[in-house]
């Protein structure tokens, strides 16, 4: 199936996938209810029915969003969802008129080859 918008039944999925990761201290875990009450946010790529990669765009300010629970199974990473996952965010933040986007990530090399650049944590909102 692919990239796609999430829906309210991929809301199992995308929680395991990301606590998968939040259990080796890679991402920040999420409580379902959270996942359910975000779920607008949430892009997720699909392969023979199963969410196999998840990430999200969360609004902060008039022109600032923040790429969150970037996650992609294991066994599907090389493939390029992540940077698929990403772009998809980049290009609803540019449809919303969001002139920045900004990322909190362990994975610096992956996110530089897509254009980002490391800022310092001050220059961002609390």
């Amino acid at each position: 199936m692919g990239l796609r918008k999430a829906k309210l039944k991929d809301a199992v999925g995308i929680y395991s996938l990301i606590n998968s990761y939040a259990k080796e201290g890679l991402l920040l875990p999420r409580s379902l209810n959270s996942i359910y009450e975000n779920i607008r946010d949430f892009w997720v790529y699909e392969e023979e029915g199963q969410i196999v990669g998840c990430s999200a765009l969360h609004v902060v300010w008039e022109d600032l969003a923040e790429i969150k629970s970037l996650a992609v199974m294991e066994s599907m990473k090389g493939r390029g969802i992540g940077t698929a996952l990403v772009q998809a965010c980049l290009k609803e933040a540019e449809e919303l008129g969001v002139k920045r986007v900004f990322v909190l990530t362990y994975a610096l090399d992956f996110f530089e080859k897509l254009g980002f650049y490391t800022v310092s944590k001050e220059s961002l909102p609390h």
